[in-house]
């Protein structure tokens, strides 16, 4: 059995691979404990599922305001010498895993102090700050798409691995079945299902579009919307929507679609922004999907992200642009209204094995515990 420490924040984005590849671990017998910021949302997420969380105080750096390099840089160094004292007095891991984000450096720069092997795995085509800088330190850089893998050139230690998993997908929305999910839901099993979703924190451009096509989709008297707003927009949807409540039974306006995986297990395609949680989840479970990158993301990494699944065949990508034009009712309505179309798609994604992301991280991880465990004496 080995200690993995493990350290995600910020995003459910950075958050649920690692707590995929956490029940991954834990399954193989390994011990599992958790590190990130008090205020974020990995202090609420990591406890719920049972797994030990231990508060770091870490800030990132604001271009627009110069000096919290220095406070954030003076955060990051106190993260680390803390940790430092703490893993050379008590248990330290067997290894760590990072996965992205500022409150990775502490950990990261522990680990490295220590001689801890270094995981680090990148979800987005466009690889984040902390990966790159503590990448060349790291024994395995583990990639959740390979769009990301120009990025490290160049970065990377002479013993590091640099390997293609994809992104882990937890169990609980790998889990869900069909003829369940609709029965939970109460959606009958002859009716056609969209989902539309913005990510964790919604997509007023998206959100618009698809209230403005509010009579072509109830007119179709077979087609359920499953609707995640998010919680910002979701009193103005319900507004402009002003469903009735035989309207309101087949359009479903949430907050936030909390159990993804019966959605995605009930829906018959997805209409949604393509971050990269959003990508995995949407892969992992076979969906056909309508793509609409944000267009303000760094390097416009949603378009890239995207790509990976229109390139396989399972994805039609969208201009954020064209929301307001003939061109999004035309793609919609193409593929929603030609169930062989999407019988297609729904094929083409079962050729990229996304479901087994978590067990190849899982894979590597153990791996780079070995490479020091048998130099250790065993626990």
């Amino acid at each position: 059995m080995s200690i993995v420490a493990i350290t995600a924040g910020g995003t459910a984005g950075h958050i649920n691979p690692a707590l995929a590849l956490a029940e991954e671990l834990r399954d193989r017998g390994h011990e599992v404990r958790f590190f990130g910021t008090p205020q974020g949302l990995e202090a609420r997420l990591v406890p719920e599922q049972g797994y030990p969380f231990e508060a770091i105080k870490a800030t990132g750096f604001d271009r627009s305001r110069p000096w919290t390099l220095v406070t954030g840089g003076v955060r990051v160094l106190r993260g680390r010498d803390r940790l430092v004292r703490e893993f050379t007095r008590g248990e330290r891991p067997d290894v760590a895993v990072g996965f992205g984000a500022y409150v990775e450096f502490p950990l990261g720069m522990a680990a490295v102090k220590l001689g801890i092997p270094l995981v680090l795995h990148e979800q987005n085509s466009v690889a984040g700050l902390a990966n790159k800088r503590l990448a060349r330190h790291a024994a395995c850089v583990a990639l959740g798409t390979p769009a990301a893998r120009p990025a490290f050139e160049g970065l990377t230690g002479p013993g590091t691995r640099v390997i293609e998993t994809g992104n882990p997908v937890r169990r609980m929305v790998l889990a869900p079945r069909r003829a369940e999910s609709r029965a939970t839901l109460g959606i009958p099993e002859n009716a056609r299902v969209l989902l539309v979703f913005g990510g964790s924190k919604g997509a007023t451009h998206l959100n618009e579009a698809v209230c403005s096509l509010r009579g072509e989709l109830l007119g179709r008297r077979d087609l359920y919307v499953l609707h995640g707003t998010g919680e910002r927009d979701f009193e103005q949807v319900r507004t402009t929507l002003a469903l009735g409540d035989d309207e309101a039974r087949r359009w479903r306006v949430l907050p936030y679609i909390d159990d993804m995986g019966s959605a995605l297990a009930a829906c018959d395609m997805v209409l949604s922004r393509a971050g990269a949680s959003s990508i995995a989840e949407i892969a992992a479970r076979c969906v056909p999907s309508l793509l609409v990158p944000y267009p303000y993301a760094t390097a416009n990494h949603q378009a890239v992200n995207a790509r990976h699944l229109v390139d396989a065949g399972g994805a039609v990508l969208l201009d954020d642009a064209l929301l307001d034009g003939e061109e999004f009712p035309r793609a919609l309505f193409s593929m929603l209204d030609d169930p062989a179309r999407l019988a297609a798609m729904r094929e083409s994604l079962r050729g990229l094995d996304s479901a087994g992301a978590a067990g190849r991280l899982a894979d590597a991880v153990e791996e780079a515990a070995r490479s020091v465990g048998a130099s250790q004496p065993s626990r």
